[in-house]
């Protein structure tokens, strides 16, 4: 029996050893080396101190600041309760959100005429997208100048310098990333001089 129990169970081992700790080591390692930034979880840092993930939504309240788009994750972009809300279009949750969510935007937007983009409206698979698309910041310019008590064509200047472009000219849509665009607007725009990350 032995001489058959032993060479399964030093195959295990071996196995182990080689696919649960060799393997990911060579991996991360490599990764670290080629790819330090995203191997790190594409980590910001401001001042030495992690503000977030260029990766991961984050919730901005804030007049001053744009928006992401509404996070069904946990208690808002909580990338351990990742996901949606799987709630389908005539749910009448969903339906009532969005109503609430479009009400919302109308008051604190009172300059913004026309149909409001749909990504601010609606939440992403994962519940933590950290992009909007370059109409939805558009939407959010007036705001955003009027707080910050600059001219909205230096906002849209600066929304327009923080588009990013189709990955490789053809994958995925143009994008505005929210937390860099938002320390763009408090490097150059600071409404406090003692606040910021």
């Amino acid at each position: 029996m032995w001489n058959q129990l032993l060479p399964s169970v030093r195959m295990t081992l071996v196995l182990s050893v080689l696919t649960g700790l060799l393997y990911p080591a060579l991996v991360t390692g490599i990764a670290k080396a080629i790819f330090p930034s995203q191997a790190n979880g594409s980590l910001i840092q401001v001042n030495g101190k992690v503000i977030g993930s260029e990766l991961i939504g984050q919730k901005f309240s804030k007049p001053e600041y744009f928006q992401g788009r509404p996070s069904s994750a946990g208690d808002g972009y909580d990338a351990a309760s990742s996901g949606g809300s799987n709630l389908g279009p005539t749910n009448q949750k969903l339906i009532d959100r969005i109503k609430a969510d479009a009400d919302k935007f109308h008051i604190e937007n009172p300059d913004f005429t026309g149909p409001i983009p749909a990504d601010l409206l609606t939440t992403s698979a994962s519940g933590l997208d950290p992009d909007l698309s370059p109409a939805s910041a558009d939407a959010q310019i007036a705001r955003v100048a009027r707080t910050r008590r600059v001219s909205p064509d230096e906002i849209r200047r600066l929304v327009e310098t923080h588009i990013e472009t189709r990955q490789l000219g053809f994958l995925g849509e143009p994008r505005v990333n929210v937390l860099k665009l938002n320390m763009a607007l408090d490097d150059k725009y600071r409404l406090d001089p003692d606040s910021g990350w």
